[in-house]
């Protein structure tokens, strides 16, 4: 799946749900190596938990941010 990111330096998020967990997540653009721990750290987890504990997460002076973003992208996922 992609994800079109909003307000943030990243642009873009894939990633897949399978058998209800979450993998593969990538961004392209932003903060390379913390883009990649974040991507290591939800490996596997139910997209659910990860929401609950990214969703509102701020970046600087913006109101979202790229892992605020993956919660967005993961609850769009959800409701379809």
């Amino acid at each position: 799946m992609q994800y079109r990111t909003k307000g943030v330096c990243s642009s873009l998020i894939n990633y897949e749900i399978k058998d209800g967990k979450l993998h593969n997540v990538s961004f392209q653009g932003g903060c390379n190596g913390n883009l990649k721990g974040i991507g290591k750290l939800v490996e596997g987890m139910d997209p659910k938990d990860v929401i609950e504990r990214l969703e509102g997460t701020t970046c600087g002076f913006k109101n979202t941010s790229c892992p605020d973003q993956l919660a967005k992208a993961l609850k769009e996922s959800l409701q379809a």
